[in-house]
């Protein structure tokens, strides 16, 4: 086309216009500065400010630069020297059950079998009799004093002789094994004639009595009986474990399993912008309509101003270690003959696997001991191969939890881009005693390896599988920089060789679990164009002693540019 000066004109006139426009239009909503900021941007790892613009990062850079973009309107954040950091992400955790946890009763930190009954008998008093009582995190490994064990387990006698008028669940802190009291058995008809279910165990004592101890799949036999929560009351859980989200500076949160309700319920708190949480869904794989409706469906991408996404599933390969449940190659060092539990039958994941990676869904399975993670990388294998005239695809599929490794597949990992969520706060919290379960030899070399991994090309995402554990993330950062226990013991840490960089750990909390998710395009690291999900801390984790990370509080949660946490200390 021939361009005439009159044409040329208008066109330097209707750009000049334009140009204005857009200069009004990007000036900042909102500026941060005077701060520690860190992108995970490895080409500008730190900055002096940022702007953000509705929801999303406009500029990154210089104190003087980013003030440029400074308006009537533009709110300024001096954050004082405080550190800013992507939105940390919990890779592997449990919305509904953290809410739960927060509800009921509260047995982490109890010190003996006889705090956590008198914990149990306080609820009871309030409680009408005959009602369910429900309580959370108990440990035996780390009590101070032990009961009597039934292989390795205390029975239910103290607690059915202190609280005999209610049915009473006390939940493992892995959430793999419970204590029922006598009145639960009797409402589940449990006695010495019930059989062994598949997949779990009643544990018996020497007369083939049931001693109240139900493991993996044998809760089923009572949580049957439960009566089913009211929609209020799901909600309410939902609505605390969110609050304990921004308080805890979790922008990001991918929920491990959640079965059709949940994902209904989602769906509903999510249109009505009553989540606003980054939440990453796992559907649950021992659903077959649920999953049947979501093939046909298809994944679901960002959806109410980008608060849900579902396009995972989660499936279970093997119990706990704590528990024994872990599959293992070879026998518990503490068990001999016993090398855990088959939760769900291997032809069943494999269907599903191939199901899923035929539709595009991601798969996440849960794996702890050696054996159950080399079947799961043969699943993804195999369905590499037999499926590959579907097209290759960025399958991204994931082992969750891969505590303990054979050697010989370590480096199968990163061949197979299998994604590992690994929560360093469980070998914070487990090692003391994992030693007992798979011996020294077995630890050192195959047994929460991260910088073995790491340095094999995997990536891993952090997480603390709330309410397993505590939600805090400052406890799952200082474990994968100390390799200690929350108590700062041993000195050096275990295994240090294993010890994360403390950039790989915000890593792990930030851009490896946004990838994790399909999501590092939008979020999990802070540069132009991304979510503006800020967490802001009272002090630099990344240069702090190491004894100090544990007292870092959140000042701030910022998620779209809104913020959902604020301590007050920023004003």
């Amino acid at each position: 086309m021939k361009l005439t000066p009159l044409f040329l004109f208008f066109l330097f006139i209707s750009a000049n216009s334009r140009a204005q426009t857009i200069e009004v239009d990007t000036l900042a909503d909102q500026i941060y500065f005077n701060g520690e900021i860190y992108t995970m941007d490895d080409d500008r790892p730190m900055v002096e400010a940022v702007a953000v613009k509705a929801d999303s990062i406009l500029s990154v850079g210089s104190k003087e630069g980013i003030m440029k973009l400074k308006g009537d309107k533009t709110q300024l954040f001096d954050l004082k020297g405080k550190t800013m950091i992507p939105g940390l992400i919990e890779g592997h955790a449990h919305l509904y059950y953290l809410g739960v946890n927060l509800l009921e009763v509260d047995l982490v930190g109890a010190k003996s079998y006889e705090e956590a009954i008198e914990r149990v008998a306080e609820k009871a008093k309030n409680t009408p009799k005959g009602e369910w009582i429900l309580a959370n995190g108990w440990h035996h490994d780390k009590w101070d004093t032990q009961p009597t064990l039934i292989n390795g387990y205390p029975t239910n006698k103290l607690l059915s002789a202190a609280i005999p008028d209610h049915p009473v669940i006390l939940v493992h802190a892995s959430g793999h094994i419970i204590i029922i009291n006598q009145k639960a058995m009797d409402i589940a008809g449990i006695n010495s004639k019930t059989p062994q279910p598949d997949g779990g165990e009643i544990i018996k004592d020497l007369n083939g009595e049931p001693t109240g101890i139900l493991n993996e799949i044998a809760g089923d036999l009572v949580y049957k009986y439960l009566p089913e929560p009211t929609k209020e009351d799901v909600k309410e859980a939902v609505t605390l474990a969110l609050e304990e989200c921004f308080k805890n500076g979790i922008t990001g949160f991918h929920d491990a399993g959640s079965g059709g309700y949940m994902v209904n319920l989602f769906e509903e708190m999510a249109s009505q912008n009553l989540i606003k949480l980054r939440l990453y869904v796992m559907l649950r794989g021992t659903q077959p309509e649920l999953l049947k409706y979501s093939f046909k469906r298809g994944i679901q991408v960002n959806l109410y101003d980008n608060q849900l996404t579902i396009r995972s599933i989660k499936l279970m390969a093997d119990g706990a270690l704590g528990s024994r449940g872990a599959w293992l190659l070879e026998e518990y060092t503490d068990a001999p003959g016993e090398h855990g539990h088959v939760v769900t039958p291997l032809k069943d994941i494999n269907k599903i696997v191939k199901n899923a990676y035929k539709n595009g869904f991601q798969v996440g399975i849960h794996a702890i001991g050696d054996r159950a993670t080399r079947e799961v990388l043969d699943i993804y294998e195999s369905t590499f191969k037999t499926q590959s005239s579907n097209g290759s695809k960025d399958a991204r599929f994931r082992i969750e939890h891969a505590q303990h490794f054979d050697p010989a597949d370590i480096l199968r990992v990163a061949e197979l881009d299998v994604i590992l969520a690994m929560q360093a706060i469980h070998m914070s919290s487990d090692r003391p005693w994992a030693i007992d379960r798979l011996g020294e030899k077995r630890i050192k070399e195959g047994a929460y390896i991260w910088q073995t991994l790491l340095k094999s090309g995997a990536k891993i995402v952090n997480g603390t599988d709330a309410p397993v554990e505590p939600l805090n993330p400052m406890a799952g950062f200082y474990a994968s920089v100390s390799r200690k226990t929350l108590k700062g013991m041993p000195d050096g840490g275990y295994e240090p060789l294993q010890k994360m960089t403390r950039n790989q750990a915000l890593k792990s909390y930030t851009l490896d679990a946004a990838y994790a998710a399909f999501q590092e395009n939008d979020k999990g690291s802070i540069e132009v164009g991304k979510w503006a999900d800020f967490t802001i801390l009272d002090r630099n984790i990344m240069t702090i002693p190491e004894n100090q990370i544990l007292d870092t509080k959140v000042a701030m949660t910022i998620i779209g540019g809104d913020i959902v946490f604020d301590d007050k200390k920023t004003d």
